[in-house]
């Protein structure tokens, strides 16, 4: 039997599955970053710094002004609770995901689909390979830069030189793992058997069939409702891995047959999907947000069309560099180009335009969380440029603030 659901009923079990129904705790500790994680399933990491990396964001999100380093000591900490691997990018995860992953790790080194890189660089370069685990072993954990083998980067991979292909490789293959992040955001490497947990690294393998499974029952849970596409994409598995496993789960009642008014996909509903009467959250989401990262269902979900332009010339860009959808209750309401001026303390919004849906409390909501963001971010002010529609009430809304 297919349930029916409108798209109204749909786009709240969607924010409520992704933590956004829920009152932020008053103040947020280490359990509640955690929960949020094991919640989402995974944060995508992002190198880009503009305004903050895209991992601390949807935290941020959810909890409000937390403390960032307890992320960073559940990632990289004494204590670590998440590992780093390819989740739907590269990504940071519970410790429970490590062996679901370990079949990408075997596609990896034996060159499967977009693995084909990886594989040949492993095979044609052994005695580099050999070295460069040999340091690590030798040495404890080391970044590419303090690995002093091969030739400099010269074009080819991001003009990686051949030490950092050598160990990205191994990182992709499961044979190096991360053991903390240094200075700019620098990944240092270590052995697998050195770095995690005695209790992951002796988890039994589950066949690649039951991984797909329980990753997909992750996926519907972080999603609430979803197409076989979205499910898909959130640990970016492929299409007949997914096909496969999304009609097993059906068959064992995991997945709920649905039609959503409005989309033009079958959809399935989690067995335990929150159904709130209403959203009443506001919250500025990194353009890698879990709930957007997908933007044909972010399209279907909200009628908004996200894009991101970082890659895009600037004389082409429509809202600019690095833009935050914000979300007010149940829609998307406004989008601004944010960039952190950590040395004059500004938060700058370069750019501010309203969606359609805006209302008359569209800027003062928005305001409030750009002064939220700015002081969790250590910045002293707000400073809205003239650029974008909604920019002159914003700016004049913050100045009486």
């Amino acid at each position: 039997m297919v349930e029916t659901l409108s798209a109204r009923t749909a786009r709240r079990i969607a924010l409520a599955a992704q933590g956004f129904a829920d009152r932020p705790p008053v103040a947020p500790a280490r359990r509640h970053v955690m929960a949020t994680i094991e919640r989402l399933g995974l944060l995508q990491i992002d190198s880009v710094n503009v305004v903050s990396r895209s991992h601390y964001l949807p935290l941020f999100s959810r909890l409000g002004p937390y403390p960032r380093n307890l992320l960073e000591d559940l990632a990289w900490g004494r204590r670590p609770r998440l590992f780093e691997y390819w989740g739907h990018e590269a990504s940071l995860m519970p410790h429970d995901l490590q062996p679901l992953l370990r079949w990408r790790m075997d596609d990896a080194r034996a060159g499967v689909g977009v693995w084909s890189n990886v594989a040949r660089f492993l095979t044609t370069h052994g005695p580099l390979i050999d070295q460069a685990l040999g340091e690590i072993r030798r040495r404890g954990p080391l970044s590419a830069s303090e690995l002093d083998i091969g030739e400099r980067g010269e074009g080819g991979w991001w003009g990686w030189s051949e030490a950092k292909r050598a160990v990205e490789c191994l990182f992709w293959a499961g044979e190096l793992t991360t053991a903390t992040r240094r200075g700019t955001f620098e990944r240092v490497y270590g052995l697998p058997e050195k770095v995690l947990p005695a209790a992951v690294r002796d988890a039994p393998t589950p066949s690649r069939e039951e991984a797909h499974r329980i990753l997909l029952r992750r996926a519907i849970r972080a999603l609430g409702v979803a197409t076989e596409r979205d499910l898909r994409d959130y640990f970016r598995l492929g299409l007949a891995d997914a096909r496969r496993g999304v009609a097993e789960l059906v068959e064992a009642g995991d997945l709920i047959p649905a039609a959503v008014a409005g989309w033009d996909q079958p959809a399935y509903l989690s067995p335990d999907a929150r159904r709130p009467r209403k959203i009443t959250t506001h919250a500025l989401l990194s353009p890698f947000d879990n709930l957007i990262w997908f933007r044909e269902r972010a399209e279907r979900l909200f009628d908004v069309r996200i894009r991101l332009e970082i890659y895009t010339p600037s004389h082409k860009r429509t809202h600019g560099y690095y833009v935050l959808p914000f979300l007010q209750g149940e829609a998307i309401t406004a989008r601004v180009d944010l960039k952190a001026d950590r040395r004059a303390g500004v938060l700058q919004v370069l750019s501010a335009h309203a969606e359609p849906t805006a209302d008359d409390a569209t800027p003062q909501a928005l305001a409030t969380q750009l002064e939220r963001m700015a002081a969790w971010l250590d910045l002293d002010t707000v400073r809205v440029s003239e650029r974008g529609d909604l920019a002159s009430v914003l700016s004049a809304t913050i100045a009486k603030d």
